[in-house]
């Protein structure tokens, strides 16, 4: 005759089944992360390079310019590709001091063409400031459309300065120190050129004449087709530490 359980013991077995049965874990408050940082809170820009023109932004492209290390730092927080080069000397007033190869800037749309520029690093610093500070913005605000390509006629050129005479003065294209801007390509299909727009359609000659005053305040000297017949064509743009605007 099978025996009873005792009252007490079927309690307490109860308890024990109860306890070794699946059960719902406890809910525990939502694991809270931090916000991921934003665009605006972590920006990925340059310092010099994205600060807008003003009166002292020459000298600034002088002083950190004057380390090539610090100058390729600016660079490189800007997102513009520079690749450095010895210095060589190719003559006894012709060379390469300081400087290396201008490929893109991946901060920006327009590409230079030809691409690949030497030059020493300060054109590259000044010509950057000037392409995301004044000459983009100012294809936009006046000609309505993106500049898309950036047309010049090159950086380095051993020989004198070209004023249409003779002359015994060393061009600074002699050092790689400027660049001849002939003008831009916009992403509507416009050519804008230095030879045809800067007497010619009115906004185009605006937009001419607006990057010219612009680049006065950024390069050591700016010349355009103000300033002689040579320059027609052209806006030479030279990063040294000479004064002249025209």
């Amino acid at each position: 005759m099978r025996r009873a359980l005792c009252p007490f013991a079927t309690a307490a077995t109860a308890l024990l089944l109860a306890s070794c049965s699946p059960m719902l874990p406890e809910r525990s408050a939502p694991v809270r992360y931090p916000a991921a940082p934003s665009r605006t809170e972590a920006p990925l820009v340059g310092a010099l390079v994205d600060q807008p023109v003003g009166g002292g932004t020459r000298g600034a492209v002088i002083r950190e310019s004057a380390d090539l290390q610090q100058c390729m730092a600016q660079l490189t927080a800007a997102r513009v590709t520079f690749r450095p080069v010895p210095d060589r000397s190719t003559t006894e007033t012709c060379g390469l001091a300081s400087g290396g190869v201008l490929g893109p800037d991946l901060g920006t749309t327009a590409r230079m063409a030809p691409g690949d520029v030497e030059m020493t690093c300060r054109t590259a610093l000044a010509l950057s400031v000037w392409r995301r500070q004044s000459l983009e913005p100012a294809a936009r605000e006046i000609l309505g459309s993106e500049v898309v390509q950036i047309d010049h006629m090159g950086a380095y050129a051993c020989r004198n300065v070209n004023n249409g005479g003779v002359s015994n003065r060393i061009s600074a294209h002699s050092q790689a120190a400027a660049l001849d801007f002939a003008g831009v390509r916009l992403r509507d299909g416009r050519r804008i050129t230095v030879s045809t727009g800067w007497a010619g359609d009115e906004a185009e000659a605006r937009f001419l004449r607006r990057i010219r005053d612009d680049a006065c305040r950024i390069f050591g000297t700016t010349l355009s087709p103000d300033y002689n017949a040579v320059h027609a064509d052209h806006l030479h743009l030279e990063a040294t530490d000479t004064r002249f605007c025209r």
